[in-house]
């Protein structure tokens, strides 16, 4: 019978998991172990809303000092978790400190992926909330702003900082944005969104130098050009974190790997969020997402898992992205899809593409359809067959769409 709990990681997966364990009874003991002096916080509007100074800090946090001290949630703040002890559910801090419980939940997280050859005071990363304030003071009027990498990020950092009145470079390495997870023709309509506000998106070029001056930050691309800006900020993907568990006997590749139940192979050890690389029923393999929603849907399973239940985590990843005025949002797994069926106007920015493979409904990509994104994220989960037809044809209602292939 579980306890006793510790959450190694204190962010929105910690937070969501905590509440979930006390209000399904666990009435022992929980921590929370947080690297950050800060107690959890949301990080979407970190490069959207809290970073274009539209929020403050106090839409930001997760769990108040009142709602931990009224359900007895000890929060370690500012606590780096050395190693998890082989086969165990005891964690090892830096200060000598030794953590035991019956349960032992990993949801660490990831880091930004550092790019080799670029440091310097004018470079800035994003993943916490110091990050964000230390960027947020570069974006103002007139600055230059050069991102490397067209991701969700880099392009929400780029939305901000031209609604601040910056002007913006953004280099991608590859020929377009977010191909590994939309494919070409989706990742060129994303290109075209950013260079349609005024972003100069340069693909298939990166960095090959990097040095700052008394007043700029100058970068040499592969393609020889030589770019001045007032501030770089690199947005070339994550890490994840899991250092800790080297040697611990939990199985490590592309993140902490655990089945359907967010179980890893030792015993009461738990994995969740974007640390996690999960076996996914639906799709039929393991997959590590980085996705808010992800991070919710995960921590609760993993809790009311790890209180004695047998919940498989089955939801189709979903994720939305503010940029450019515009809602973009993804829901399912589109890699491998052989066909694509476009509802809308890409050009115009109002659409949804549906992915399929063998004529099943796999994954969605919509901008500004959010309500499309509800009904084929049901879809998805019915492994749907509709008609290609059907989807494209916008006079056809996609809830009966989705009603008729149930």
């Amino acid at each position: 019978m579980t306890e006793s709990v510790i959450i190694v990681g204190a962010g929105q997966t910690a937070a969501v998991a905590a509440r979930t364990l006390r209000r399904r009874g666990l009435g022992g003991r929980i921590t929370v172990v947080g690297e950050e002096a800060v107690r959890p916080y949301q990080r979407p509007p970190l490069s959207k809303d809290y970073l274009s100074g539209r929020e403050g800090e106090d839409g930001l946090w997760l769990l108040t000092e009142d709602w931990c001290d009224r359900n007895e949630v000890g929060l370690r703040l500012g606590a780096h978790v050395r190693k998890v002890h082989r086969g165990s559910r005891s964690v090892e801090l830096a200060d000598g400190t030794l953590l035991e419980a019956d349960a032992l939940l990993v949801a660490t997280g990831t880091r930004p992926r550092r790019l080799p050859g670029v440091e310097g005071e004018r470079v800035r990363y994003l993943r916490t909330l110091a990050d964000a304030n230390r960027l947020g003071a570069d974006l103002r009027p007139g600055a230059h702003v050069l991102v490397i990498g067209a991701g969700f990020i880099g392009a929400e950092v780029a939305s901000t900082a031209r609604e601040l009145g910056a002007s913006v470079t953004v280099l991608e390495r590859a020929d377009h944005p977010l191909g590994h997870v939309l494919g070409r023709r989706m990742g060129e309509v994303c290109a075209a969104l950013q260079r349609e506000h005024g972003v100069d998106l340069r693909t298939g070029e990166t960095v090959e130098k990097y040095m700052e001056t008394a007043d700029a930050a100058v970068v040499t691309t592969t393609a020889g050009r030589a770019i001045e800006a007032d501030v770089v900020v690199i947005a070339v993907g994550v890490v994840p974190n899991v250092e800790p568990l080297i040697g611990s006997g939990v199985e490590l590749n592309n993140g902490v790997v655990v089945d359907e139940h967010c179980r890893t192979g030792v015993a009461g050890v738990f994995a969740a969020g974007d640390v996690a690389r999960h076996y996914h029923p639906l799709f039929e393999r393991h997959l590590r997402v980085e996705h808010f929603d992800n991070a919710n849907g995960q921590g609760m399973a993993a809790a009311k898992n790890i209180l004695g239940e047998r919940i498989a985590y089955t939801a189709p990843h979903w994720f939305w992205s503010d940029q450019f005025g515009r809602n973009l949002q993804h829901v399912g797994h589109g890699h491998g899809c052989d066909e694509i069926v476009v509802r809308g106007q890409a050009d115009s920015f109002d659409f949804t593409a549906f992915y399929l493979h063998n004529g099943v409904l796999r994954a969605a990509f919509a901008v500004d359809r959010g309500g499309d994104i509800a009904v084929a994220r049901q879809m998805i989960s019915a492994r749907a067959m509709p008609d290609p037809a059907g989807l494209r044809d916008e006079n056809v209602d996609l809830a009966d769409l989705s009603a008729a292939t149930h």
